[in-house]
């Protein structure tokens, strides 16, 4: 079978491109994609791939401000010439999934989330960006409602929809009412392992946006003085220095290894965000931390109450406290069970998944059948 790749934009290597990389290993193709910067990719497992960008790359500053041509998106990924291909595998968060393809060709959509900004985020992401009223703001929400529209619509483009997690799953059927085989992402977990001994703080990392509620954690710890470290960059970051008290270092972005180290090394891992899966609480469990994470979205399908971590049941500072609490009071937690459950995620069990469905998709598309129904009968 011949094979491409749909990715909406390759402007740095983090975890949605990590997933692109491993399926590639065995199953190498083109990446087409909106924005492409080559100098992001120089020295990642991306660099030297053949990509092909939109007519987007063209734009003014589109590798750098690329999300303000979001109302072109849709257009732009529906540009690309896929007739080449058998199948044609797209990696959504966004738009991807939306590539026009031909009756006879194959298309498998892996979806990291449907668009959170269009769907169960749009009211936080006008908030943030301060577009709650006024004309400006009428516009925007012109702009989600069409997105939304179109979105919904080329859900039909795709023949067999992966998750990356349940909840996912579930995002999915509400959004487009498709059924979704969930194929967790690949954790590169072999990278990280417990130390000898854990050291007293608490550590925290995420990008620095107030839907990950940084800020309550840092809060929490303030109001209880346990010492906690803060990774992460983004554009919240220097109000939440300037919230930290005299327990709480904020280190700002940190290199991979900076990052091992201090999982390593922690006396447990805090996430409050609402995530679609949480590659970091999975990193931080194969380094033998328990996790103290939101009781919802993906962390539940990765953390064992009680067994590899703790749940607070809202994101609010209260309930984060309580969960401190009760985590200082709870019996040491075995930092090599809590390795041990993180090799369910590992790169090889996902590669061999995402093999496995793209085999059988392919066997039963030949054969003139519907995959879907196959893969769910």
């Amino acid at each position: 079978m011949k094979l491409a790749y749909v990715h909406e934009w390759l402007v740095n290597y983090a975890g949605s491109e990590k997933v692109v990389e491993a399926m590639m290993e065995h199953h190498p193709a083109p990446i087409y994609t909106l924005v492409h910067d080559p100098e992001a990719l120089k020295n990642t497992p991306l660099a030297g791939r053949e990509i092909h960008p939109s007519f987007l790359q063209g734009f003014p500053q589109a590798i750098k401000r690329y999300q303000q041509y979001l109302p072109f998106m849709p257009l732009a990924v529906e540009q690309f010439d896929l007739t080449p291909y058998d199948v044609v595998v797209s990696s959504n968060h966004a738009v991807a999934k939306g590539a026009r393809v031909r009756a006879d060709q194959l298309h498998l959509s892996y979806v990291h989330t449907p668009i959170r900004y269009a769907w169960d985020l749009q009211d936080e992401y006008l908030r943030d960006a301060g577009l709650t009223r006024g004309f400006k703001a009428f516009v925007v929400k012109a702009i989600l409602h069409y997105l939304r529209l179109w979105d919904t619509s080329s859900a039909n483009r795709v023949d067999v929809f992966m998750a990356n997690s349940a909840y996912v799953a579930r995002r999915i059927w509400r959004t487009y009412r498709r059924k979704a085989r969930v194929v967790y992402p690949p954790v590169d977990i072999h990278l990280f392992n417990p130390a000898k001994s854990r050291d007293d703080f608490f550590l925290t990392m995420s990008r620095m946006v107030s839907y990950k509620r940084t800020d309550a954690v840092v809060q929490a710890c303030n109001e209880l003085g346990l010492p906690l470290v803060v990774i992460g960059g983004g554009p919240d970051l220097e109000r939440i220095r300037a919230m930290a008290g005299p327990t709480v270092k904020v280190m700002g972005r940190q290199s991979d290894e900076v990052v091992r180290d201090h999982m390593s090394r922690c006396r447990a891992f805090v996430f409050a965000a609402d995530e679609d899966f949480g590659i970091a609480t999975v990193e931080a469990q194969a380094s033998g931390a328990p996790v103290l994470a939101y009781g919802r979205g993906g962390s539940t399908e990765i953390v064992q109450g009680g067994k590899t971590g703790l749940f607070f049941p809202d994101q609010g500072v209260a309930s984060i406290k309580q969960t401190l609490q009760d985590f200082l009071k709870h019996p040491t937690f075995d930092s090599h069970f809590i390795h041990e459950q993180s090799q369910r995620f590992s790169r090889a069990r996902f590669q061999q998944e995402f093999h496995d469905l793209l085999e059988q998709s392919w066997e039963a598309f030949r054969q003139g059948q519907n995959p879907e129904d196959q893969l769910f009968r």
